[in-house]
């Protein structure tokens, strides 16, 4: 019995160094066989090899005796990094595990739990995009390229969200010629319609405003400094809702010419832009269909959610936008919405009315063609909002139309079309914002007021969309501009010339002999 206790004492006094290498070399041969297996089956054999490995140490093992130091070093792999080695590297995720993860979430329906109590598939895709953008483009606070890593990120992730579309499909019309010449007509596959228009022209938008951005590497004439809390408190930080964003300054004696019209010509280019994608995403959304949810709170008639005031404002012989809208205090986001919120469930409640799909009682006898007349007033004014507005916060007929839509196409569209005008928007009001730093050190100019004098017209994504195809040189840096600005004034100085000496020699006595 002695003999016997002494032989397992001198196995637990082995050297503890060659234990250690036994065990490194095992998780050399396990690594090789992850990397040159992978997959499921190479998750498998981790599984069952660490089993058995840590079955075998455990033999030597007594119950109630610590493990061995050995056991302690087993790490487990982190399934998010490249090599999958330990999580402490410095190594991000692949392209595939951001892919798996992106997805799945989406499958998912953003319900981490599996229960099936997620959101729809085209919600959760319109959120992805959103979350994207917001992750992407929240720390863009200057009028400046963005950083390579973040633009390269920002195409990456929203290819792979736009790939969805690449596969709603719809059956159109074909011609195939057999081989004995004989034509017949055929039904083949192809993208959406609305994706198939829309999707490219997105697209291009996108690439147009990331190059607007790049534009601006190479001016020097405005800069951006931190607000300190003294300039903060000057400027009412309590009623300032840029106060956190760096401050743009400009020289004392103001921007040169060249640069002040440079960056009108930007502004103007933007907004080519901020038209488009307003157009495309107010398309969609008239598109959706209205939730039962939204029509069932609707009051009983268009007065009632208008209000008295409004109501009468609307309902007089001799209507007037532009008067209307002064005579409403919009001096706050908010009152603006309450505003959008009410003209939009006043025509949603005339346009039933209209069609008799509402139930409900009218409670005044309101002829079919007052009715039309009064849904035509609201909806001037509403484009005259959101032309007055274009960065004012999603009314609740939109965001109900969201959140209760299950086309995927449609979600994609108004997600990224959504998107690109909110960029659009801040991109141009920085820039407004270097022109008003600009006006503050000159004076104001009278060019730079907005007024509401302005044609009220309706925006149709096909005529933006030719719009910005016509335009030339819609995308230069100042120095391009500068050069482009130049040869611009020597033909226009050329041609005045030449106007000139025509007209002199029309006016000579010589030339009439």
């Amino acid at each position: 019995m002695v003999r016997l206790l002494k032989k397992r004492q001198s196995q637990h006094c082995k050297s503890p160094v060659n234990e250690e290498e036994a065990m490194f070399e095992g998780r050399q041969a396990h690594s090789l066989i992850l990397d040159r297996d992978g997959g499921e089956n190479g998750d498998e054999r981790m599984f069952r090899s660490q089993g058995s490995k840590n079955a075998s140490n455990l033999d030597g093992q007594q119950i109630g005796w610590a493990l061995d130091r050995s056991m302690s070093k087993i790490v487990p792999k982190s399934r998010l990094s490249k090599d999958g080695g330990s999580s402490s590297g410095r190594q991000g995720p692949s392209d595939v595990e951001l892919i798996k993860e992106r997805f799945s979430k989406l499958l998912l329906g953003e319900d981490m739990s599996g229960g099936g109590k997620g959101v729809s598939s085209a919600l959760a895709l319109s959120n992805a995009i959103t979350n994207l953008a917001a992750s992407v483009f929240s720390e863009q606070n200057k009028l400046e390229p963005m950083p390579a890593e973040r633009k390269a990120r920002w195409r990456r992730e929203i290819d792979w969200l736009l790939s969805v579309t690449d596969h709603i499909v719809e059956f159109v019309a074909s011609q195939q010629v057999s081989k004995d010449g004989t034509s017949m007509e055929i039904m083949v596959t192809q993208q959406r319609k609305d994706l198939l228009m829309n999707i490219p022209a997105l697209r291009k938008l996108d690439a147009m405003l990331l190059g607007y951005l790049d534009n601006f590497k190479d001016q020097n004439e405005f800069w951006y400094v931190k607000k300190n809390t003294d300039d903060a408190e000057k400027d009412g930080a309590p009623g300032n809702d840029k106060w956190w964003l760096p401050q743009v300054k400009v020289p004392p004696e103001g921007l040169s010419d060249v640069s002040r019209k440079w960056l009108q010509f930007q502004k103007e280019s933007v907004n080519q832009v901020l038209k488009a994608a307003m157009a495309i995403n107010a398309q969609v959304l008239m598109e959706m269909e209205i939730p039962e949810s939204y029509i069932e709170g609707l009051p009983k008639n268009g007065r009632a959610s208008l209000g008295d005031a409004i109501y009468r404002s609307i309902t007089v012989d001799v209507f007037d936008p532009i008067q209307f809208l002064q005579s409403v205090d919009l001096s706050t986001e908010h009152k603006v919405v309450d505003l959008k919120n009410r003209i939009e469930a006043s025509i949603v409640i005339w346009k039933r009315k209209m069609h008799n799909k509402d139930g409900k009682s009218w409670g005044s006898a309101v002829s079919l063609e007052k009715r039309e007349q009064f849904e035509e007033r609201a909806e001037t004014i509403l484009h005259l909002i959101k032309h007055r507005f274009p960065g004012i916060s999603q009314s609740t007929l939109d965001i109900s139309k969201i959140q209760f839509n299950r086309d995927v196409g449609q979600a994609v569209l108004e997600s990224y079309s959504r998107v690109i005008e909110t960029l659009a928007h801040a991109v141009m009001t920085k820039i407004e914002d270097v022109l008003d730093a600009d006006a503050q050190a000159v004076g104001p100019t009278q060019d730079r007021k907005q007024t509401l004098d302005e044609p009220i017209k309706k925006l149709d994504p096909k005529e933006e969309l030719e719009k910005l195809n016509n335009m030339e040189a819609s995308s230069m840096t100042l120095s391009d501009f500068m050069g482009w600005h130049l040869d611009q004034d020597a033909d226009a100085e050329k041609k005045e010339t030449e106007k000139l000496e025509n007209l002199g020699g029309l006016r000579s006595p010589t030339a009439r002999h």
